[in-house]
């Protein structure tokens, strides 16, 4: 194995002591006698391995923020502890790519120097660990969060065409300490595998477009109308959710829907909460400590006008935004109380803003109270009609007749025998595919998806052609006036061809260019050899 050139001797040292966590000179490896074994080999193609595991995760870990704020509301329901937990997700996450992808470049670096892969147990042993977290990282997702695996899907229509161009350019890179490797080892059999699996994967690679599709693919004019605003419990970014200011906030936003929850109380007055037990969203186990954990339902509303809807807002911080919020703000949500279904009515009805509510709990024994009580309000508040969207199912025909103007948007999609056409569906952003948008779209029925909060997906979104999306980030979805991306057929066919053969290039130039270094490389190795092998002979006699 030849020596680095005496300039580099410093860093090949440096990365000898890095990768395999010892002290050792170039000219001590040489003594030595060390080399890659066939077991080092087995534990670099580890090393990449666990890279490449890493970075996949890496992908979800970004995807998974969309929806990180459901996750922080199943901890709290299950622990009482809130947390941001996507900064915790995301600086592990952080850690262990860095981690590996540092050993990899020492690795690669060490391979082009010529110097040997002798990785340290240390390094095996956190390396193991790190595929382990990573794969019970992934084994969670799919146990608990099974949902996030269509996301993934979703996310590839926005990002395959990128994805693909980086991938290639990552293995074109590659081709640099494989070329090196090749001409060095002297296993003709590890050659060839080596060079046969690299190929097939370019070869893949390059016609890997060809199943890539996006809705994003199009030509600027046929790019439909952006799809309308529904505030998530108003904009609970900006302001507590489900309050009167979360309303007024909302509407600063441009959303055109309300959307939000209704509960009723003891004593049958609509109100607007989430979560069955009031905990999370007010000052209840201050206020009445022995009734905290009790259902919303079980209070009546004189006990909710007292509680504090607002400063936990404040002090928990479910939203990076809570930190830019003004003076004005933070005073005006320390005041804010649990408004009643009238209250947010008449506020509805000022603004010219549409409400959309789901009735909670829907298993309660005496839900149809619930509805009769709801509808009353909403019959006596003077709203028109048709500014309200109706999103339970219980007792939906009897709604129908009281106040045939409540819009009925439904839970699911379309049946094939459906006696009465779907004018609005409701659904997960999971569970409709670019096609049945486009086809929804086609034949008048409003769909809204939620919860939609990254650009990335409201580009998808967009491109595919939904009526509307439920968000938290109105504040952010609002600025957007066009689509993250955008690219007309014949403009990604350019750029496929382009990176292909670019790539193609790259890698012809790497193998050929490392090819004379080598026959260059031997001569003087040889010569060396002979030299130091007189030297020997010589001081031996």
């Amino acid at each position: 194995m030849a020596d680095p050139p005496g300039s580099c001797r410093p860093c090949a040292t440096c990365l000898l002591c890095l990768y395999s966590c010892q002290w050792i000179t170039a000219k001590k490896e040489k003594r030595k006698g060390l080399r890659t074994t066939k077991c080092d080999c087995s534990w670099f193609l580890f090393l990449f391995c666990v890279f490449l595991f890493t970075l996949v995760w890496l992908y979800f870990a970004i995807i998974i923020l969309n929806d990180f704020h459901n996750f922080n509301e199943f901890i709290f329901k299950q622990r009482k502890l809130w947390l941001d937990w996507s900064l915790v997700l995301l600086i592990a996450t952080a850690v262990l790519i860095t981690y590996s992808a540092v050993l990899l470049v020492l690795a690669l670096c060490l391979q082009l120097c010529g110097l040997p892969l002798k990785l340290h147990w240390l390094h095996k042993t956190l390396l193991i660990l790190t595929a382990l977290v990573v794969a019970a990282a992934f084994t969670g997702l799919g146990i608990k969060w099974a949902e996030e695996w269509r996301s993934a899907r979703i996310s590839l229509q926005a990002t395959g065409p990128f994805l693909h161009i980086g991938i290639v350019g990552g293995m074109t890179l590659l081709a640099w300490p494989l070329a090196s490797f090749i001409y060095v080892t002297r296993n003709t059999g590890l050659k060839v595998f080596l060079l046969l699996v690299y190929c097939v994967v370019m070869i893949a690679l390059y016609l890997a477009p060809l199943g890539i599709t996006s809705p994003c693919i199009m030509e600027e004019n046929q790019l439909p109308p952006k799809p309308a605003l529904v505030g998530h419990r108003g904009a609970p970014m900006l302001a507590p959710e489900n309050t009167l200011m979360s309303l007024h906030k909302a509407v600063d936003c441009d959303v055109q829907v309300f959307e939000t929850d209704v509960m009723v109380s003891a004593d049958r007055v609509p109100f607007l909460m989430h979560d069955e037990e009031l905990t999370r969203t007010t000052n209840v186990q201050a206020v009445f400590p022995e009734r905290a954990a009790l259902n919303s339902t079980a209070f009546n509303w004189t006990d909710l006008e007292q509680l504090d809807a607002g400063s936990w807002f404040l002090e928990r911080r479910p939203f990076p935004t809570v930190q830019s919020l003004s003076d004005d703000d933070r005073k005006e949500a320390t005041k804010q109380r649990i408004p009643s279904l009238e209250q947010v009515l008449k506020a509805a009805k000022q603004s010219n803003i549409s409400i959309m509510f789901d009735l909670r709990p829907e298993n309660h024994s005496d839900y149809q109270s619930f509805v009769n009580a709801t509808l009353e309000v909403i019959l006596q508040s003077g709203i028109p009609l048709q500014q309200v969207l109706w999103l339970p199912d219980g007792f939906r025909e009897q709604v129908k007749q009281r106040a045939p103007g409540v819009q009925q948007v439904y839970g699911r999609k379309r049946l094939q025998n459906e006696k009465e056409p779907l004018l609005h569906v409701n659904l997960p952003y999971q569970d409709m595919s670019s096609e049945e948008i486009r086809q929804y779209r086609q034949d008048n029925i409003s769909v809204n998806l939620y919860v939609v909060n990254q650009p990335w997906l409201f580009s998808v979104l967009w491109c595919s052609g939904v009526s509307s999306v439920t968000t938290n980030a109105c504040q952010v979805l609002k600025e957007m006036k066009h689509p993250i991306w955008l690219l007309p057929s014949s403009t990604y066919l350019m750029i496929w061809i382009v990176v292909d053969c670019a790539s193609f290039l790259a890698i012809l130039w790497a193998f050929l260019l490392l090819k004379k270094c080598s026959q260059r490389r031997r001569p003087v190795e040889s010569e060396t050899d002979v030299l130091l092998t007189k030297i020997n002979s010589l001081m031996q006699e």
